[in-house]
């Protein structure tokens, strides 16, 4: 099979989050669409494994934020690549209490869409949850963030329980004195000509030199989690 041809289906980015009684947690999903107009119903895709499979199940209720273009990584990060049940997300985040009282992230989105649970579909790792919308609503007429903006021009990576991961090899190691090496947490490419001045570390500091405490200024990941290109 020729996965190539999976990657030309269109995605966005979204933040769906959902809870109740004080339980609550966001996540990035790439996969949600509109199925009916009347009454209006959306699907999205979540992994059985994330912590916001387990809350959508227990409300039956779930919000999505339509993320804006220019997003920071830093966001997409915290939604996407950490866990609720270690973190929580929506503490420091610009966020409303929905129809459904569900938090509805408004930071970095440009609209929004609640909907109460109607049917569910197993896929094996992922489960599909079809919700009638409740209520939504437009915050700004900014650009929306699509997928392909995201790898191509934010640098960004599916992580491994989204519905469009799929594990890459691993490159041979190059001989360059001053590789650059990216993160295979997130995507994050560190360049030895920028360096990471945010995280002390100065501009032609090779990546052998960095302090083993030094992490990703994108997800946070471990200095072992990054690969020489």
């Amino acid at each position: 099979m020729n996965r190539a041809a999976l990657h030309k289906i269109s995605y966005g980015i979204y933040i769906v989050t959902s809870g109740q009684d004080g339980k609550f947690n966001g996540q990035i999903a790439n996969s949600m669409f509109q199925v009916t107009a009347n009454p209006a119903t959306i699907a999205i895709s979540i992994n059985k494994e994330n912590y916001t499979h387990e809350l959508i199940r227990l409300s039956r209720k779930f919000a999505v934020s339509i993320l804006a273009e220019a997003a920071p990584m830093t966001f997409i990060g915290l939604f996407g690549l950490k866990s609720g049940r270690d973190v929580n997300k929506l503490q420091n985040t610009k966020t409303k209490t929905g129809v459904t009282k569900v938090p509805i992230v408004l930071e970095n989105a440009i609209s929004y869409i609640e909907a109460e649970l109607e049917s569910e579909l197993d896929c094996g790792t992922h489960t599909i949850f079809v919700g009638r919308v409740v209520d939504a609503d437009v915050i700004s007429n900014e650009e929306p963030l699509t997928y392909a903006y995201y790898q191509k021009v934010k640098g960004g990576k599916s992580s491994k329980n989204a519905p469009t991961y799929v594990k890459e090899e691993t490159a041979a190691p190059s001989i360059s004195a001053a590789a650059r090496y990216v993160c295979s947490v997130c995507g994050y490419v560190y360049d030895p000509a920028k360096g990471d001045p945010g995280g002390g570390i100065t501009p032609g500091t090779k990546f052998e030199d960095i302090p083993d405490s030094w992490v990703c200024p994108v997800c946070g990941a471990d200095k072992s989690k990054f690969e020489k290109k």
